[in-house]
């Protein structure tokens, strides 16, 4: 009798997550599990800010998925999903293979949001990935390079677009490690312009007025320009258009404006709702059995109204329950509906400064800073243990990961 077949796809937090508490859920033998993933690497999305300004090494953020999971228990294959056809129960990759599967589970992530925005596509960086934040850091190099030879100063204007979390930590990195890169091109610092671009009133809207008021402090102490209440108009390859007649000449812009789930999932023939795929209490998408979705791509409704935000805290919340749900479903048990807690925000703004709300407590400052460090040390205890942890941050190798700097 042939051996259930679960495949998972996507290798971000929730699809890694679920890998490895199927390594412990499943019996010897029950079950055949496969991880598709389009790269060979899992990276930190909570932390691509430090990759695109160079200021964390690459094996800091990305780690290798052969490394992280149970060879004996989990077959990982390195391709990109170009299809699903649910009537045959198979995933479609790219080049022609075919993977069949009793138990799907799509966990796809995001992908940027540009609002219509014209000129976003073509002349806009995005920290959505490994690959677009070593896009960035190269960006920026080039940048100081040409700046050498031409003087042109729109080269050292620097725009990030979005003042939510993404947006705010790396306009704080940016201010850590410009200084560094300058350096080391012989470009003066002095002359660079880091500037925030927001279309609400303030950076970090949707936080008390009190945290909103210590982050635009900060961002201003460092230097940084903010302009909010603005929309964009237009980006192009010399410049951002904005309301009021406004333009910055500047040769990178970053786009940090929202996300929305991976689009490819839209194509499926599957239930569709603010363009996710819309699932139950038991994290099975709606009208099928054995099809499962978290995390970005998936839309999970708290309430009738309200639907739960795409953070990696809830992916990594419905990773468990997901992977016990697959469990049940193919030994016939019943199973367990998802309940998220919320257990608060942080971001950190540089190396010595942080935000958030953690239950009640409203956090700045270093111990802002330190918890977003503990935050991220406990992911990679929940991945890997106190081992990873120590590799991470002490014994990885420096030398860059081997990826192209195409977005």
């Amino acid at each position: 009798m042939n051996k259930p077949k679960i495949v998972i796809l996507g290798g971000g937090y929730g699809g890694i997550i679920t890998s490895k508490k199927l390594e412990k859920l499943l019996k010897s033998g029950e079950a055949d599990v496969t991880l598709i993933n389009k790269h060979e690497y899992h990276y930190i999305t909570t932390q691509l800010h430090k990759t695109g300004v160079g200021t964390a090494s690459d094996k800091q953020i990305a780690m290798s998925i052969p490394e992280l999971i149970n060879p004996d228990k989990t077959n990982f294959i390195t391709a990109t999903v170009s299809n699903v056809d649910t009537a045959n129960q198979e995933v479609q990759l790219e080049g022609g293979e075919a993977v069949k599967y009793d138990y799907l589970l799509v966990a796809l992530g995001f992908e940027g949001q540009t609002f219509g925005t014209p000129g976003v596509k073509e002349h806009a960086f995005e920290l959505r990935s490994f690959r677009s934040s070593k896009a960035i850091y190269h960006q920026i190099k080039k940048q100081l390079n040409q700046y050498k030879e031409d003087q042109d100063p729109s080269r050292l204007t620097f725009v990030v677009a979005g003042g939510g979390f993404t947006g705010i930590e790396l306009l704080g990195e940016l201010a850590d490690g410009l200084p560094k890169l300058c350096k080391e091109h012989e470009v003066p610092f002095e002359k660079v312009q880091i500037i925030g671009i927001e279309a609400a009133p303030s950076v970090i809207p949707f936080f008390p007025k009190q945290s909103v008021q210590y982050t635009t402090e900060v961002l201003e102490k460092l230097n940084i320009k903010l302009i909010t209440a603005t929309k964009i108009l237009e980006c192009t390859a010399d410049k951002v258009i904005l309301e009021n007649n406004i333009e910055v000449p500047t040769k990178t812009i970053v786009w940090s404006c929202g996300v929305q789930g991976n689009t490819i999932v839209q194509k499926w023939g599957l239930p569709i709702e603010r363009g996710k795929l819309a699932v139950d209490p038991y994290l099975r998408v709606k009208n099928t059995k054995n099809v499962f979705s978290i995390g970005d791509c998936s839309l999970f409704m708290k309430d009738e109204k309200t639907a739960l935000a795409p953070t990696a805290q809830v992916a990594l919340q419905q990773a468990p329950v997901c992977a016990k749900n697959i469990v049940a479903t193919l030994r016939g048990e019943s199973l367990t509906a998802f309940e998220y807690h919320h257990k608060g925000s942080v971001a950190s703004i540089g190396l010595s400064a942080g935000v958030g709300k953690v239950g009640s407590v409203r956090l700045s400052g270093l111990i802002g800073a330190f918890m977003k460090l503990v935050i991220e040390a406990r992911y990679l205890f929940n991945l890997g243990g106190p081992s990873l942890i120590l590799k991470q941050h002490f014994g990885v190798d420096r030398q860059p990961l081997k990826v192209t700097a195409k977005q």
